[in-house]
């Protein structure tokens, strides 16, 4: 990682921002948030039995995979480059990815049921590959266990709940490698009911006829870059930290 003496005027923007952001994860859950939780429920009850035990499993297979599994590392972590640098490149990958995603939704809304349950694994498999090549971007080493528990912890803050996002964010900076902090732990089952919760209402109009294309791709698009967004601000934090 490049350090420099005097902060250029991007980093000084991007501390600010990041900064800002994290200000943000403490908010209270509003008057939006709390009535859309009781919608949310009864949605929940409409949602096809198949669909919710999809994205548990989804999720369950996520974990596994960010934590062991080898296939997602494409390359070592950078070692050159202004924050300026990494973060152009970061973004020329956000919008692959989130272009990736916008059409395999729409591809699986045209499809119907079958190929919208389909989706959630595949949506999944570009969100984690996105994470590990933003890791990497940053400089960090996503072979290293405990960057990929960061990997994780970024993930459940992207898509937490108003009421859960300041655990969340504790959770994301005690898992921050080399701390001296304890870890804080997640409670995994809520996380998954949380993921599915923040994805129910648009799944759920993904399978609905002629409409289901285009909010497939909407939905997708949205998903890839709220966790891409999500990832830069924390890798912000960490390269400030560190530099």
């Amino acid at each position: 990682m490049n350090s420099q003496s005097t902060p250029t005027a991007y980093e000084n923007k991007a501390l600010a921002q990041a900064l800002s952001w994290r200000t943000r994860q403490h908010k209270q859950p509003g008057l939006w948030d709390r009535s859309t939780r009781a919608t949310q429920d009864k949605i929940n009850n409409i949602i096809p039995e198949p669909v919710h035990k999809t994205v548990t499993a989804v999720m369950k297979q996520m974990t596994k995979a960010i934590m062991t599994g080898s296939g997602w590392i494409a390359g070592g972590p950078r070692t050159e480059g202004t924050l300026e640098e990494r973060e152009k490149a970061i973004l020329d990958l956000m919008k692959t990815y989130r272009t990736t995603a916008g059409i395999e939704g729409a591809v699986a809304g045209a499809g119907g049921f079958v190929l919208a349950a389909a989706d959630l694994p595949t949506l999944m498999a570009i969100k984690i590959k996105l994470l590990f090549e933003i890791c990497a971007a940053y400089g960090f080493d996503s072979r290293d266990p405990a960057e990929r528990l960061f990997i994780l912890r970024i993930f459940h803050l992207a898509f937490a709940s108003a009421r859960q996002r300041p655990a969340a964010l504790a959770a994301l900076e005690a898992s921050i490698p080399e701390t001296d902090d304890e870890p804080v732990e997640i409670d995994w089952r809520r996380f998954q009911l949380e993921y599915r919760d923040y994805m129910d209402v648009a799944k759920l109009l993904q399978l609905l006829p002629v409409i289901g294309a285009p909010v497939g791709a909407v939905v997708n698009w949205r998903l890839t870059s709220r966790l891409a967004k999500t990832a830069v601000q924390a890798y912000r934090l960490r390269w400030f930290n560190e530099v």
